[in-house]
């Protein structure tokens, strides 16, 4: 079962807090237990699960990779945006999550990020459920 999630981001660099739409999904399945895979199709993009109750972890973490990967540097490909693609591929373009009981088992202050590294654009994300 494959189901898709629309995200418009609207800076260049923000993290949008997916949880409640994944969620929604599994609940729709009725899938009483196995595996959600999460995947962003796109390579200025990606997908990290932290903590959601403190929103200043999120800006901690995008000035974090700013600092190490900032937007401007010596990179040479031509379309401008080296930093999005580096920090894409450090966070990584799928995250999974156990299903159990038709829930998402994420621990108490966790959410599952879609990360924007190279916005404003019309994104997507993936959903593949597998029973088990």
């Amino acid at each position: 079962m494959l189901k898709k999630i629309a995200v418009k981001t609207s800076r260049g660099t923000c993290f949008i807090d997916i949880t409640q739409k994944v969620s929604d999904i599994v609940s729709e399945a009725k899938i009483k237990s196995g595996m959600c895979q999460i995947y962003v199709p796109h390579t200025t993009a990606g997908l990290t699960i932290n903590e959601n109750a403190d929103p200043s972890v999120v800006s901690d973490m995008i000035g974090a990779l700013e600092r190490i990967v900032p937007k401007k540097g010596p990179y040479r490909h031509l379309e401008g945006n080296s930093h999005a693609h580096i920090k894409s591929s450090m966070l990584g373009h799928s995250q999974t999550v156990i299903v159990q009981d038709r829930s998402l088992l994420l621990g108490t202050w966790q959410g599952i990020y879609f990360c924007e590294f190279d916005g404003p654009r019309s994104r997507e994300v993936w959903i593949s459920l597998i029973e088990g």
